[in-house]
């Protein structure tokens, strides 16, 4: 199919440009590099598409189109991305990225040379052509330019003839393969994507379930969007596969993608609009009842679509405290033990099934996690782990809100309800990294989950780097209450350096033991009813745990944030790695880009920060190009992402 006709079908809608959920990634390198092998007449690949129904076709042009019938492109999206901003001059329907990366593009008649505007140089050289006016307006009047420039009309024939081989870049014939057929579900099309593309960038069944949706409602990815940055601002960071996992659940009371395509565009629209209220139902609950109120203590995302499933099937409120109650129970334990790090579709699956029926769906869910675990107890060895990423970390985070720790310095309760505008958790270490480092722990001890504990930032600050036995005495005198309600241990010799091993072990004991003994109340529903609290997602303020104010942490931060400023996407803070079989934790990377710093068209990275060697070989086995130091990975940015992007201009 000639390049013309691929771009006048999507303008008709007849073939759609999906935008992914990575959308439009190519630097000015890649677009240069493809201009380049077309007018050489070198080959660039074929495209591979997928017929298929929708409900109703939106038409972008005047064609009439066949009644629900549209083509998505699957493979070749960022070469007609860029074809189509080039020789249409403006970003295509769909369009989601940065339009710079090609538009202005220049040839040079004398050299044969494509590159991006720059005026300085350009002004000067009388040999520079737009690319897209030649497109669009044809050689006729550059012709006649040559004519008149006295420096040029000697080779005017050389130049014609590579003025024509631009301009017939339109004609050159792409080879498009189709894959239809009613049998071709979205499970099907996505492992031949990923079976023809076993080298590149894997297609998720959520990028391609939601490539159809918007092929039938246009405005589905903003909506969604808009319903995920309203989250992101109140502290929840979620995925666009996770929010239309939510709604497949909801509607179809299934896991698997292919199950929309039973669900008419008004149906998923208004299954949007449901799954919005349940979620923000389901923030709140989990932020007034168990304390956890931000992503990095929210544990287990992905059980949200039973949840959802689950306040939809009780008319979008669970008005029993007791199976409140235990549908909470069921969502810790999920947490805890990682019901949903290996295989979500099978997983989630049988859970949807358990709660069908919704009479005894919880006792079912329940019996399921007993038959995982054995039981659903808390043993001390659960808080050996350590890093703020390990799953026992956001219990820690909940059992200080939920059993009433006191603030070391002001004795207020470190609950959202007491602390006000105060409630702003910063994570302390009660060793100080520093003291530890010193007298020869390794970084696994120092981090520890059994020497972690909150503070308000002001106290933190306060107690800073002193040493546990002369502080925790003093705050002992003060009154003894404060300090057990972190279940610190209250033998003296424990607070000692040389003893932090025997701390660690005793703490372990005391906070498995509140655990348990929370969970039981939870699920007795014995629990007192939370006093009531404002909505978590009208906050205005940054109310919640962030990162602390030690070193290393404030170096992830900061190199999170100047990625970020250099327009690329923002990385994953304890990124964890799964076994995708077993659903065991292997290892947990201080701050990750799983899809890339151009995500899906590069290498997984990683920032990783005193790491031991076996976290280095886990992460370079499961794909991550990683830098042990910000200014390293500050290097890779700008010499191999954006200097390709940025030489031209």
């Amino acid at each position: 199919m000639k390049i013309s006709t691929i771009l006048d079908q999507i303008d008709s809608g007849a073939i759609a440009l999906p935008v992914f959920q990575r959308g439009y990634v190519w630097n000015r390198d890649q677009v240069r590099g493809l201009l380049e092998s077309l007018y050489r007449g070198h080959p660039v690949g074929s495209l591979l598409t997928w017929e298929t129904n929708t409900e109703s076709v939106t038409s972008r042009g005047d064609s009439p189109l066949p009644p629900g019938n549209v083509r998505l492109l699957l493979d070749g999206q960022q070469r007609i991305t860029s074809l189509y901003g080039i020789i249409r001059g403006k970003p295509p329907p769909f369009f989601e990225g940065d339009s710079e990366t090609f538009t202005r593009l220049y040839f040079n008649l004398e050299t044969e040379v494509f590159q991006f505007y720059a005026p300085i140089r350009m002004s000067q050289e009388q040999s520079w052509i737009s690319v897209t006016q030649l497109m669009q307006e044809g050689i006729g009047g550059f012709i006649t330019k040559i004519q008149e420039n006295p420096t040029l009309s000697p080779n005017i024939a050389e130049y014609i003839n590579r003025l024509n081989m631009i301009h017939t870049i339109k004609d050159v014939d792409l080879h498009v393969e189709v894959v239809t057929g009613e049998e071709k579900t979205v499970d099907v099309v996505v492992d031949i994507f990923n079976r023809v593309n076993s080298g590149g960038t894997k297609l998720s069944k959520g990028d391609l379930a939601l490539a159809k949706i918007c092929a039938a409602w246009p405005e589905a990815r903003v909506e969604m969007n808009s319903r995920l940055n309203r989250w992101k601002r109140a502290g929840f960071s979620f995925k666009l596969e996770w929010l239309l996992r939510c709604v497949n659940s909801l509607l179809t009371g299934e896991a698997l993608f292919s199950a929309l395509s039973r669900v008419k565009t008004s149906e998923f629209d208004d299954g949007l609009l449901r799954s919005e209220k349940h979620i923000d139902y389901l923030l709140n609950l989990l932020s007034s009842r168990l304390g956890l109120d931000h992503d990095r203590v929210l544990g287990s995302p992905y059980a949200f679509p039973l949840m959802v499933r689950f306040v939809e099937s009780r008319g979008g409120k669970l008005t029993e405290p007791s199976e409140r109650d235990r549908l909470l129970y069921w969502y810790i334990h999920a947490m805890l033990w990682g019901r949903f790090s290996g295989s979500t579709e099978t997983v989630l699956n049988q859970d949807l099934e358990a709660i069908k029926d919704i009479d005894g769906g919880l006792d079912r869910l329940l019996d399921g996690m007993r038959r995982q675990r054995g039981d659903l107890f808390v043993y001390p060895n659960d808080f050996s782990g350590w890093s703020r990423g390990a799953r026992f970390y956001p219990l820690l985070y909940m059992l200080t809100r939920v059993h009433h720790a006191e603030d070391w310095d002001t004795g207020i309760e470190l609950s959202n309800h007491m602390l006000g505008s105060l409630s702003r958790l910063e994570l302390h270490h009660i060793f100080p990294k520093s003291l530890l480092y010193e007298h020869g722990y390794e970084r696994f001890e120092v981090n520890a989950l059994a020497n972690f504990t909150f503070l308000t930032r002001d106290t933190n600050l306060k107690v800073s780097n002193r040493n546990p036995a002369e502080y925790i005495r003093e705050l002992v005198e003060k009154s003894p209450r404060m300090v057990e309600s972190h279940w610190i241990p209250m033998e003296p010799e424990l607070w000692k350096i040389e003893n932090y091993r025997g701390f660690l072990e005793a703490r372990r004991e005391l906070l498995a033991e509140a655990a348990n003994q929370f969970l039981e109340s939870l699920l007795e529903g014995s629990v007192p009813e939370s006093e009531p609290v404002g909505s978590v997602l009208e906050r205005t303020e940054e109310l919640f745990a962030t990162v602390s104010s030690d070193v290393e942490e404030q170096l992830l931060l900061e190199a999170n944030i100047w990625v970020i400023e250099q327009g690329l996407p923002e990385g994953e803070f304890e990124y964890q790695i799964v076994d995708e079989d077993s659903g065991d934790l292997l290892a947990i990377l201080d701050l990750a880009w799983p899809d890339g710093l151009q995500e899906g068209y590069s290498q997984p990275v990683a920032l990783l920060i005193g790491e031991d060697a076996e976290i280095k070989r886990i992460a370079s086995q499961a794909g991550f190009s990683f830098y042990t130091d910000v200014e390293s990975l500050k290097e890779h940015v700008n010499s191999r992402i954006l200097a390709a992007g940025t030489a031209a201009t």
